[in-house]
């Protein structure tokens, strides 16, 4: 495998540990990834809810507990720490200021258009900016604004696919079409980078996310364009994934019938694992009383069958009966609890064996 450069930094493997919330990819995941040359990712979702009562404000406990955790993942890896951030979330910029005040490596931005994500950094700030897309078109809407507004480009792009888990940015039509597929979008937003690339002589690597889940997907994906691959899923299962083990366990014991797409609502639909929370969604039996966090700028209390960062905070806990845990399209294969190391032994393996002789 050839190393991910990204700006200054360079990952020895092209592996970007997705950013899963709430509480799944904190600082234990996201350095055990960085110490085998990955990218490692904290998730800044619902981390107020983590570090609840450290000052009782939610907004305010979500920055105590990110730069917490990116602390924590320096004292454990000289690697490359990066964090999620989703564009919908009502504390967003806070949550990009703390990042580039902590040094974190780098922001990956997205359930959303970062149409303004240059504009939080100061002079000699040295994080590096990503932004999430799903199609070529958010892209160059993206670069035409950041390059017009701040003469700036992204440092690197991650496109999702329609089979990654949590929110996806397609329509619930588009995600069984082949048309929106992984396949098809590696080559479409390789060509769109190129135009930036050729214009501005500066390189932007393309990282490939959503149903990654071996070292031939990787070898696959690459060989269509793309400089590295964001996978989320096949970390879950790891000791050094932040979730416990009632957590971890859903995914290993979901069959492939279990991993549906929902309806989220925060007005995107997602894919998940079912759960009896899930069955009583469908039944019409879950309603929230009120909006108790104001977390996500497009979730309508009044039309929202359930609070979706209290349903995720209580699967965290293991709590299925009045929570859900969202999983790529491959978590079915989890089949057990292994290292990062492991890991990332496996998937070198399965890469170099898909190699010619």
């Amino acid at each position: 495998m050839k190393p991910l450069i990204i700006g200054n930094l360079s990952a020895s493997v092209p592996i970007v540990q997705g950013g899963m919330g709430v509480g799944i990819s904190l600082s234990g995941l996201a350095s055990a990834v960085a110490n085998e040359g990955g990218i490692g990712v904290i998730s800044s979702a619902g981390l107020g809810l983590l570090y609840k009562g450290l000052t009782g404000n939610f907004i305010q406990d979500n920055i105590s507990g990110l730069k917490e955790e990116i602390r924590k993942a320096r004292e454990k890896t000289r690697g490359i720490i990066g964090v999620n951030i989703m564009v919908a979330m009502t504390n967003f910029a806070d949550m990009v200021k703390t990042s580039i005040a902590e040094k974190a490596d780098i922001i990956f931005a997205g359930a959303g258009l970062p149409l303004d994500l240059p504009s939080f950094l100061s002079k000699g700030s040295l994080t590096r900016l990503v932004p999430i897309v799903s199609s070529a078109r958010a892209l160059k809407i993206i670069c035409e604004k950041w390059f017009k507004g701040y003469n700036y480009l992204p440092d690197a792009v991650v496109v999702e696919g329609p089979k990654a888990g949590g929110h996806l940015g397609f329509r619930e039509e588009q995600i069984g079409d082949s048309d929106y597929s992984l396949e098809k979008l590696v080559p479409e937003i390789s060509a769109e980078i190129k135009t930036w690339e050729e214009k501005y002589g500066k390189p932007i690597p393309l990282i490939a996310g959503g149903g990654i889940y071996t070292g031939k997907d990787i070898k696959s994906i690459m060989d269509l364009g793309a400089s590295g691959v964001q996978m989320g899923t096949r970390f879950v299962t790891t000791a050094e994934c932040d979730a416990p083990r009632a957590f971890k366990q859903s995914y290993i014991d979901a069959s492939e019938t279990d991993i549906e797409i929902i309806k989220s609502p925060v007005g995107l639909p997602g894919r998940a694992i079912l759960s009896d929370f899930l069955r009583k969604v469908k039944e019409g039996r879950k309603q929230p009383l009120r909006c108790p966090f104001h977390c996500i700028r497009t979730c309508d209390i009044s039309r929202s069958p359930y609070c979706i960062i209290t349903a995720l905070i209580n699967a965290l806990k293991g709590n299925f009966r009045n929570g859900f845990a969202f999983a790529g399209t491959n978590a079915f294969r989890a089949t057990r609890i292994s290292t990062v190391k492991e890991v990332f032994s496996e998937l070198k393996r399965e890469y170099l064996n898909c190699q010619p002789d």
